[in-house]
């Protein structure tokens, strides 16, 4: 049997959101109704309209409706409809399409989850907000006067003050409810709120408001100063997000202290605006903060995707191996089947076939754990073998540009890497020296490869070349990512090499000269010579 849900669930499921919405504006238009001017909603703080922009963001002109009963229960129940009736609704509807065309404005420009995506996202929304609600307090304002609820002496402070209450409180407050209104911005605030130095900073936060507002009473000003430091602490650790947050409790704790702290003669107005400029220098650092994580994260896939190219010749070579040795001993096995021998060679030659299968898996789970984590696979391997292993492919190429390769005597050197990335590092180096001598006449192409040891259980290996070398110019910006002095290359090979050297605990660094020489250090040497110096 099916179980269909009744229609009263059915009703509570499709208007709990809407009702839930009025609710909320009208506790927020409740709290907000500080220092109203002429008994009417024109306040220096008007917070309802974001959530209202929000609501609007979500269901678009379908929340008109919710909407315009928000703003009439909330003349009815906080100023008991100082214009009456008929003139409450004709302004309600009015306030509605004023606000309704800010909210299609901003569905236009932005997707979905993109509206504080950047710096140039976060600008158009303020350019926005501020020019519409401007329009919309002067043609609301005026309304007002000719209704005859507002002195002509006082129409243009009027409109001021519900065009400033308007962008304080769309400002400080929508970023707060755009994200809890989506469901990443609800994640993201989670997390932050289960830091503990979440708790620290607005601990701080409220410490100062009640510092500044309970102790220097006659200089608000001159010390507000103070409250930078927790929000800007905020913006730089968690982005938009903590910015966000601790705007919306500052808010609340400077509400709080102005309406309960006796004694108090500082303008609310002037407050305002301040904490609004304050609020949104923060919203701008935690915007580039987050694009900055974001660009972060992409260059490191983009790295990793990277290396999938350079790391497929060090694949090549390590599964080379197995593979011509899979296909002996199978060969070998379809003989000795053929000549219906099953004996001791056999079975030997079955587990030789496991044996390499086996190191041919681990080498395809090494470059998956790479690129799913960075993970490195440490192992012991000499030197000279990475060395032999990287330079013979080298050797046709030196062969037909008669370049020379001098590969000083190495000493017995067993380090502890990840012999795939060492390998792929070696390989830019000399890739790279390659291409430089290139640019040389015949009889000066020559790279040379260097390993000795250095003081504190390291070794260092150096490349040169008879290339041009480095400048002076080219030193600064020689390892960052997608600088390329090739027309065919990315830049990514030196940035990835000293990502990979320094992940070993090394450094990868060149020096400054009339030929190339670049050098990388590697810990945890082990020497297999008692005498080595």
């Amino acid at each position: 049997m099916i179980n269909t849900p009744s229609s009263a669930r059915l009703f509570l499921l499709r208007y709990a959101p809407h009702v839930a919405f009025v609710a909320a504006y009208v506790f927020l238009d409740y709290v907000s109704f500080i220092q109203p001017m002429h008994g009417l909603n024109i306040t220096p703080w008007n917070p309802p309209p974001a959530l209202g922009l929000v609501y609007w963001l979500r269901y678009g002109k379908s929340g008109a409706i919710g909407w315009f009963c928000a703003l009439l229960v909330g003349d009815w129940l906080i100023r008991g409809f100082p214009a009456g009736w008929l003139p409450t609704i004709a302004l309600s509807a009015c306030l509605v399409i004023g606000y309704g065309c800010i909210g299609e404005t901003l569905r236009r420009r932005f997707s979905i989850g993109r509206i504080f995506g950047n710096r140039q996202e976060l600008l158009a929304w303020l350019a926005i907000v501020v020019i519409g609600t401007l329009l919309n307090a002067i043609v609301y304002i005026l309304l007002l006067y000719v209704a005859g609820l507002i002195p002509k002496a006082e129409w243009a402070a009027a409109m001021f003050r519900y065009w400033i209450g308007d962008v304080v409180g769309v400002t400080i407050t929508m970023p707060i409810f755009w994200m809890l209104a989506t469901s990443q911005g609800r994640r993201r605030l989670r997390t932050i709120a289960r830091s503990w130095e979440t708790f620290g900073y607005c601990c701080v936060m409220l410490a100062l408001v009640w510092f500044i507002f309970g102790f220097l009473r006659t200089a608000y000003f001159n010390h507000f100063y103070f409250l930078f430091l927790p929000i800007v602490w905020a913006a730089a650790r968690h982005g938009l997000a903590g910015a966000s947050l601790v705007s919306f409790v500052l808010q609340l704790g400077i509400i709080g202290a102005v309406t309960t702290i006796p004694g108090i003669d500082i303008p609310f107005f002037e407050l305002q605006l301040l904490l609004s400029a304050l609020a949104f220098g923060c919203f701008f650092i935690g915007v580039v903060v987050d694009e900055q994580k974001q660009i972060a994260e992409e260059l490191k896939q983009t790295l990793r995707l990277a290396a999938a190219g350079e790391m497929a010749a060090a694949l090549a070579h390590e599964l080379n191996q197995p593979l011509t040795a899979l296909l002996a001993y199978g060969k070998a096995c379809d003989e000795l089947l053929a000549r219906n021998d099953t004996g001791e060679v056999f079975r030997n030659a079955i587990r030789r076939m496991i044996v390499e299968s086996n190191r041919a898996a681990s080498v395809v789970r090494r470059l998956r754990d790479f690129f799913q984590t960075g993970a490195m696979q440490l192992q012991s391997v000499e030197v000279s073998m990475m060395v032999e292993a990287v330079t013979a492919p080298f050797a046709e190429r030196l062969q037909k540009h008669r370049v020379t390769l001098k590969i000083d005597p190495i000493p017995a050197i067993t380090v502890k890497v990840d012999r795939l990335q060492i390998e792929l590092v070696l390989r830019n180096l000399l890739d790279n020296a390659f291409d430089a001598v290139l640019t040389q006449p015949l009889g000066n192409r020559n790279i040379g490869l260097s390993t000795h040891f250095l003081d504190g259980g390291r070794v260092v290996m150096s490349i040169t070349d008879s290339g041009p070398g480095v400048s002076d110019n080219m030193i600064d910006r020689l390892f960052e990512p997608f600088i390329s002095s090739k027309s065919s290359g990315m830049g990514l090979g030196l940035a990835l090499s000293r990502t990979i050297v320094e992940a070993h605990g090394g450094n990868l660094w060149a020096e400054i000269g009339d030929h190339g020489v670049f050098k990388f250090v590697l810990p945890f040497v082990e020497s297999t010579k008692n005498d080595v110096k």
